[in-house]
């Protein structure tokens, strides 16, 4: 239809200072219900908003409420992160029991990061520090020994032409307007990125196959699948299939699935199931959810695959979700998607 703009969106986890960072996520040995999985991402959610806004005593207060939930066997981004809280508010053997915690089980190996991380400056005069850090060295060696260290440097160069120039899309709207010549070009350049990359990525794929983390890790994981997700329709659909097989094995989370299947429900003009894909209207210059399947349990089913409520996501374009003015508003709403 004219005058819509879709914004295709993916999800990547950020540490406490906005920087990827690898990590694998711990098996609970609780089973949790969808509604518990549900109060979980909203108050991890909760956390890091306040975490943001740089309320760090009730950040990490949220982050306990959410462990309680999971039986404290939870996710080892949201123990680092929970970490990072308690540091900033000098609550430092607070600190200390996540990160020991993920350190001993092995389950955090970005040493990099966290060596650079200031939020847990103030943890560094403490002898257990050196403790955490031989732990997360050793760990890291661990991961990394069977690494084909060649191709993730290859995958590491790729990752940055897929990511750099979308980091400064937000930069150039600022500076040059949404529908300027700049940002028109902008895009250009990111679709000429994207090709190569693909080509790079499906030789790669014919060659080797999709490598596991033992071999290129989260990070090569997370770059093969983005530049899928990037990619057209026919390309999304033909390694759909393999990317189900990659998510059973653990090298890419479900939550990065469901977003590629939205995706592709949206280009084959179908409902969504997650409601992860927005619209812009450019006659109103208001954003929207795409026509969504089943409004009134589109939380529990993100959550049964690792993402927070809709509305949480759906609030960083000022979007309120209401499910009865949704429904009320989509069979106007696909109409106009078929003009």
């Amino acid at each position: 239809m004219k005058k819509i703009i879709f914004l295709l969106f993916i999800a990547l986890v950020f540490s406490c200072k906005q920087q990827k960072k690898e990590v694998k996520t711990e098996v609970s040995a609780k089973v949790l219900t969808i509604e518990e999985k549900t109060q979980y991402m909203a108050l991890k959610n909760e956390a890091w908003k306040l975490y943001e806004s740089k309320d760090y005593q009730q950040s990490a207060k949220k982050y306990s409420e959410a462990f309680a939930i999971s039986g404290y066997h939870a996710n080892t981004t949201d123990m680092y992160n929970a970490a990072c809280s308690w540091a900033l508010t000098k609550e430092v053997d607070s600190a200390f029991v996540y990160l020991l915690r993920i350190a001993k089980k092995g389950e955090y190996t970005n040493y990099n990061h966290i060596t650079k991380d200031s939020d847990l400056s103030i943890l560094h005069s403490d002898k257990r520090w050196n403790q955490v850090l031989t732990l997360v060295k050793a760990s890291r060696e661990k991961a990394e020994i069977n690494f084909d260290k060649p191709l993730v440097a290859i995958l590491d160069t790729i990752h940055q032409d897929d990511q750099g120039p979308r980091r400064q899309i937000n930069e150039v709207i600022k500076k040059y307007g949404r529908d300027s010549d700049e940002l028109k070009q902008h895009w250009k350049k990111i679709a000429t990125k994207d090709s190569i990359n693909l080509i790079k990525v499906e030789k790669i794929l014919k060659e080797r196959g999709w490598l596991g983390k033992d071999i290129i890790g989260n990070r090569g994981n997370t770059t093969l699948f983005m530049v899928i997700q990037h990619a057209d329709l026919e390309v999304q659909e033909k390694y759909l299939p393999m990317i189900k097989e990659v998510v059973k094995k653990g090298n890419i989370r479900p939550g990065s699935l469901a977003l590629l299947e939205d995706r592709i429900a949206m280009r084959k003009g179908n409902k969504q199931i997650y409601g992860s894909q927005i619209g812009r209207d450019e006659e109103t210059n208001t954003y929207y959810i795409y026509p969504l399947q089943d409004p009134d349990n589109v939380d529990k089913r993100r959550a049964k695959v690792g993402l927070g409520s809709l509305q949480d996501y759906v609030s960083r374009w000022d979007i309120t979700w209401d499910i009865n003015v949704y429904k009320q508003q989509l069979p106007q709403l696909e109409k106009k998607l078929k003009e």
